[in-house]
């Protein structure tokens, strides 16, 4: 049977199917395609921020450039097309339903030739768009199944890496933008975005003895090229890097702009007790197992509140420990639902607001490497 290729999206909300129309649609936004700063996507900062977030900010828009290139090259290793990438980071942003990640992300993937009518093509892009849901809203489902089930329609490990990285840059973007407009009081989403994502179960804690291991093989040191060698170089002697690192390195590029953004949002975010209970509440209620016990060791009182059926409840007295737990986990379970309201809570807690925008960032960015620990890799237990 002929395979025959289509364009056009009908409008923003992105299914698996491609449409049959010849005539090319067009997205709900379409001057949404064209802007300034890809990676606040012309939402504009009081002058105050500007310069203090230019440190993680002008990676981010590198990784954005490097994820969503103009042209991608596909061959046997790299199958992962500018169709596929735009259509992962549309689905990723209506799970999140921040309006103007999904205007920008539909106006991009609109004109784009979807991928032809055959069964297998129809197979690749639901198992595709089912991870990318799955791992967006609910991370913990994620498993070496998950991995299995999209290299069983074709995907390399290559583009599993890749993937795995627009997921979690999206759900970096969603929630940094979503701070961004709390900040200057306007509204995140103007259309109903999905429900609040749940909590991971406190079971999934009770043995933090395991240690992660990667799931996706690494590359080889006797085979890596010489950029991927210099970005292992770079980041794989920080502990967040040290097993991530030899994944990541398959695109080396985003891991050298990833690893620039972890240290420029690291050294904003310096209330490290405040620190330690965002990176332990955001991998709780994503379920990242690994991510929490390696914050777990630097700070285990902490932990043992964050297991607790009802985390709000044993902050006591604790102004600020209410308003981190409170505002993080808004920010983390529906971005598309946080307001003015949740940033001045961490404001009236006694935080400055330039320390509450970097530890609510430290949070998004925490929620990226959940992501890529669950989609990349296993807890094993001795």
């Amino acid at each position: 049977m002929e395979q025959r290729r289509f364009s056009g999206k009908s409008h923003w909300y992105h299914e698996t199917q491609s449409s049959t129309r010849q005539a090319q649609a067009l997205p709900l936004v379409p001057e949404a395609a064209a802007v300034d700063d890809p990676f606040l996507l012309n939402l504009t900062l009081p002058p105050a921020f500007t310069t203090t977030l230019e440190g993680w900010l002008q990676p981010a828009r590198k990784v954005y450039n490097l994820l969503f290139a103009q042209r991608v090259m596909v061959n046997r290793l790299h199958t992962f097309s500018a169709y596929d990438r735009l259509s992962t980071a549309l689905t990723v942003a209506q799970v999140y339903g921040v309006q103007r990640l999904c205007n920008h992300y539909a106006a991009r993937l609109a004109p784009l030739p979807g991928p032809d009518s055959s069964r297998e093509s129809n197979q690749r892009l639901a198992q595709m768009t089912q991870f990318a849901r799955q791992l967006a809203f609910s991370p913990d489902v994620i498993d070496a199944r998950a991995r299995q089930q999209l290299e069983d329609v074709g995907l390399t490990r290559h583009d599993i890496v890749l993937m795995s990285q627009i997921i979690g840059f999206i759900s970096f973007q969603a929630r940094a933008v979503a701070v961004f407009q709390a900040l200057l009081g306007q509204p995140v989403r103007w259309l109903p975005g999905m429900e609040m994502q749940q909590p991971s179960a406190s079971g999934r804690f009770a043995d933090l003895s395991g240690s992660w291991q990667p799931g996706i093989e690494g590359v080889e040191i006797r085979t890596a090229s010489a950029r991927q060698l210099e970005s292992l170089a770079n980041w794989q002697p920080l502990p967040a890097f040290r097993l991530l690192a030899p994944v990541l390195a398959h695109h080396a590029s985003t891991l050298d702009a990833l690893g620039e953004i972890y240290q420029a949002v690291v050294g904003e975010a310096s209330d490290e007790p405040w620190q330690q209970l965002a990176a332990l509440y955001t991998a709780r209620v994503n379920g990242s197992v690994s991510c929490f016990g390696e914050y777990r060791q630097e700070g285990a009182i902490l932990a043992e509140a964050v297991l607790s059926d009802d985390p709000l409840s044993h902050s006591g007295e604790d102004k600020k420990a209410h308003a981190v737990l409170q505002s993080v986990q808004h920010l983390t379970c529906a971005p598309d639902r946080f307001s003015p309201a949740h940033l001045a809570l961490l404001k009236e807690s006694g935080f400055s607001e330039a320390s509450a925008i970097s530890l609510l960032i430290w949070s998004a960015l925490c929620g990226w490497f959940n992501r890529l620990k669950i989609a990349a890799g296993d807890v094993t237990f001795p």
